[in-house]
């Protein structure tokens, strides 16, 4: 059963084990009995989380560890919560009660956390145990009957009703037992004397004390009292007091003085000379703390104290005179350790979700941190901030969140050192700080850019295939795939023809190669577009224009167009006889397909039959007579004109023209 809201839990008890389970405040609690075989289900959690069939898997539902062993695994099959070792209750929380584990659960996609409560519930596995398995007792002769003799009682490491322990004392009728229960001094067990003793009769006697707990079945454990009557001395040192009750800071000196106890004696001379010693039964942990001076009864620190370790102790004194046989008086100091503020917080990473990509979203979980102090109180109360304060945040959950606080640039800041500062509340407060390397991953989210739009190209004519014509670059700040550049031509065509039976690029620099000679008289400009496309996915890409100029070479040779020959004959000019000087006999006409000074005519006699007779107008290619025909001109003549451009080196043309004298 689950109930939701008010703070409650529901109790399913299946066979022997006791396994509950309660969503509490958002929360979800479960009840275990310790020593449970390893693999018994303690409760259905990817269920009690709202996790529908695969999830558990598919989410990567698992326990986050705090560095104490939790003894339980979450089943990737089922997403139940089992126990995976054996579970001391006793070594896991002591005598504390209830005991129980905080565990952290993580689920991915999105990251979430959940706070699970793991109670581990007290079953009776152990006894009643002593401290020895035979105790001494020193018994005046004179005692009278109701003299009592504390005892030290059994110790039983479980909790609640199976720590409860009964005593039983083995028939005598000289002794019997008496059990004194007080809120300051808990409980006492002493050995009561009810019938006057007679060392002469019975100088020892043997007693079996069995402790009994509340468990069912119950467990026992039993010590041997050997009592031995002693004669003589017949007063015992007696305290003022029971119990003496001392405060001390924890890191308080080594031979500070706690308490001076003193007892009395109403014996004279030897026998009411008082010494001070502890209990036999006192460990040696509390020798190691504390010492008293068997003479002044002074009680000084002797080891350090922390309250985190022991808060507090509880040390039975003996007062013994020195009478034959000595008599002991008897009376408890307890030491109450008050904290100190002498803890720094720890702080602990339980998750770490990094790189972090830089179109994260503000408030996306970057860390799930877990903080704590030993000490108690303000002492022990934390306050975490972080630095740089943005573009991160802290969340307060359960466990604290690392947190996107601002949106991410990588092509800024490609990673931030984080800071985390914990501060508790003591005066002064301890500090403690956790530094984290957060690094920004990066997304295709800039395209490519080239430095300008456009871009000219100067080429000569009659270029070799494959010649080179120029390279264009274009730059993307982006990382790796995203920020790796290739570059296409966009699909266009040039005088009818495919852009691509012009031109190639290389897909990796940009450099831009001819595919075929380009002719200046066939096409003097022409333009594209290269793209520049990134690896990223979506890719993003970017184009530039090239526009193409092509420059003239003097390739072409002058084309004479008049006159003109046919069937290699030559073209005749008829001059009458009575021609004058400046006579024009023909004119030369040629044309060039070349440009500018490539395409700039001159014309020239190469050769003629009579030199004094014709001339030339070089730029105009007039042929004309250089003087009055005469009866003595012989009746047939030839020049031969070249035609010449003015290119580097020139190129030219020839033409013959026969002339025909006649009345």
């Amino acid at each position: 059963v689950m109930e939701m809201g008010v703070c409650r839990s529901a109790l399913l008890r299946v066979l022997v084990l006791q396994l509950a389970w309660a969503l509490v405040c958002g929360q979800v609690r479960y009840s275990v009995p310790e020593e449970a075989k390893a693999g018994t289900v303690v409760g259905r959690l990817a269920q009690d989380l709202g996790l529908e069939a695969g999830e558990p898997e598919a989410r990567r539902l698992r326990l986050v560890s705090q560095g104490r062993r939790a003894s339980v695994e979450v089943s990737e099959a089922s997403g139940a919560l089992v126990v995976s070792s054996r579970l001391d209750r006793e070594e896991l929380c002591g005598k504390s009660a209830p005991c129980s584990l905080r565990l952290e659960v993580l689920v991915e996609r999105p990251l979430r956390v959940f706070h699970v409560e793991l109670e581990v519930t007290d079953i009776n596995d152990n006894a009643p145990v002593f401290h020895v398995k035979e105790e001494a007792l020193n018994i005046a002769e004179l005692s009278l009957p109701g003299s009592r003799f504390p005892l030290e009682g059994a110790s039983d490491a479980d909790v609640g009703a199976n720590a409860q322990l009964s005593y039983s004392l083995s028939p005598s009728e000289h002794f019997g037992l008496d059990i004194q229960k007080t809120e300051e001094e808990g409980e006492s067990l002493f050995l009561v004397l009810r019938k006057p003793l007679d060392r002469e009769t019975m100088p020892i006697h043997r007693l079996v004390l069995t402790a009994n707990d509340g468990g069912r079945p119950p467990l026992t454990g039993t010590v041997e009292l050997v009592i031995s009557v002693l004669d003589a001395n017949d007063n015992a040192p007696q305290f003022n007091q029971s119990v003496y009750k001392v405060k001390v800071l924890e890191g308080t000196e080594p031979g500070t003085l706690l308490i001076t106890l003193s007892a009395t004696d109403l014996d004279e001379g030897i026998s009411s000379d008082v010494m001070y010693l502890f209990s036999k039964h006192v460990t040696a942990e509390v020798k190691e703390t504390f010492s008293i001076d068997e003479n002044k009864g002074e009680m000084r620190l002797r080891g350090n104290l922390d309250y985190e370790e022991k808060d507090s102790y509880e040390i039975a004194i003996e007062a013994r005179d020195k009478g034959s046989p000595p008599l002991s008086g008897h009376c408890k100091v307890v030491v109450e350790v008050l904290d100190v503020n002498d803890n720094a917080p720890e702080v602990w990473v339980t998750s770490l979700s990094v790189p972090v990509p830089e179109d994260a979203a503000v408030g996306t979980v970057v860390a799930l941190l877990s903080v704590s102090d030993r000490d108690s109180g303000a002492n022990g109360r934390v306050r975490c901030t972080v630095w740089p304060s943005a573009p991160f945040g802290l969340v307060s959950t359960f466990a604290g969140s690392l947190v996107t606080s601002e949106l991410l640039d990588r092509e800024l800041i490609n990673g931030y050192n984080i800071t985390i500062t914990a501060a508790d509340l003591g005066s002064p407060p301890i500090t403690t700080q956790k530094t984290l390397w957060v690094q920004i991953s990066d997304v295709n989210d800039n395209p490519p850019v080239f430095s300008a739009d456009t871009f000219d190209v100067f080429v000569e004519e009659n270029n070799p295939l494959g010649a080179f014509l120029c390279q264009v670059s274009a730059s993307d700040p982006d990382m790796g795939e995203n920020g790796r550049v290739s570059y296409i031509l966009r699909n266009s065509t040039i005088a009818g023809s495919a852009l691509a039976s012009f031109l190639s690029v290389s897909l990796a620099n940009g450099s831009i190669y001819a595919k075929r000679a380009f002719d200046f008289e066939q096409l003097r400009s022409f333009y594209f577009q290269v793209e520049a496309k990134d690896s990223g996915s979506p890719s993003l890409s970017a184009a530039i224009t090239v526009n193409v100029y092509i420059s003239d070479q003097n390739d072409n040779a002058p084309a004479i167009l008049y006159p003109t020959s046919q069937n290699g004959s030559i073209a005749v000019e008829v001059v009458p006889r009575l021609a004058d000087e400046d006579y024009l006999v023909t004119k030369v006409v040629a044309d060039d397909e070349d440009n500018a000074q490539n395409a700039w005519l001159s014309y020239h006699i190469a050769h003629s039959s009579d030199s004094t007779l014709f001339h030339l107008a070089p730029h105009s290619g007039e042929l004309r007579t250089t003087r009055s025909l005469r009866s003595t001109d012989f009746l047939k003549h030839k020049v031969v004109v070249v035609v010449r451009d003015h290119g580097d080196p020139p190129l030219s043309s020839t033409v013959t023209v026969g002339i025909l004298l006649a009345d």
